[in-house]
């Protein structure tokens, strides 16, 4: 029976390849998509930092679907390489920590303990995340698992700024989802390198 790593990476290919192929006919390499990624994160956060999360959530969608289009595209074209793979992850968590900063910034100025708070254990669990699965795997062990990985977040994120305008409770349980699921995943991919060792 596949995984649910293995069913979002299929999933995930039967989206991003068509898609992929088309823009490697256009010359674009994927280190420029990468970077190009960043500047909408980039760009995104001061829509946010601003007040407009309506508009916001779907840059936040645009900006994550550059980071799964780049590897597509590296993979489509034959450009894959060692120095690509590690731009592109460190670039993705600098979007996502510029887009969490970006409403960091509209909330705090409000003086909004409780949604500042959020965005800061959101921060914190997605680090973590990442963290201890490029750990794990330089260590040598396979570490994929998890609820709520990047595409989930982005998802979360997105609707919950979307569907604001209809309910400001709707972005707050948004956050009370990603604060709880980053660390609910994170503590997931703790365990599961635990079992890997024991079991080796």
């Amino acid at each position: 029976m596949p995984t649910l790593p293995d069913l979002r990476h299929n999933l995930a290919g039967r989206i991003s390849g068509p898609v992929a192929r088309i823009v490697s006919r256009t010359g674009l390499s994927p280190n420029t998509l990468t970077i190009l990624g960043l500047l909408i994160s980039i760009a995104t956060a001061w829509v946010l930092a601003t007040g407009h999360l309506f508009p916001g959530g779907f840059l936040v969608l645009l900006a994550g679907a550059f980071d799964l289009i780049d590897g597509a595209v590296a993979r489509a074209a034959g450009k894959s390489t060692t120095f690509g793979a590690l731009l592109d992850s460190t670039l993705d968590r600098l979007s996502e920590a510029v887009i969490l900063f970006g409403l960091l910034v509209f909330f705090a100025a409000r003086s909004l303990l409780q949604e500042t708070l959020l965005i800061f254990a959101t921060m914190v669990g997605s680090m973590l995340v990442s963290y201890i699965r490029a750990r794990a795997e330089s260590l040598g062990l396979r570490c994929e698992v998890g609820l709520f990985t990047r595409a989930e977040r982005v998802i979360a994120l997105a609707l919950g700024l979307v569907l604001s305008p209809i309910h400001p409770l709707i972005l707050i349980i948004a956050l009370w989802i990603l604060a709880v699921f980053t660390h609910i995943t994170a503590a997931q991919r703790l365990v599961y390198t635990w079992w890997q060792t024991k079991k080796g």
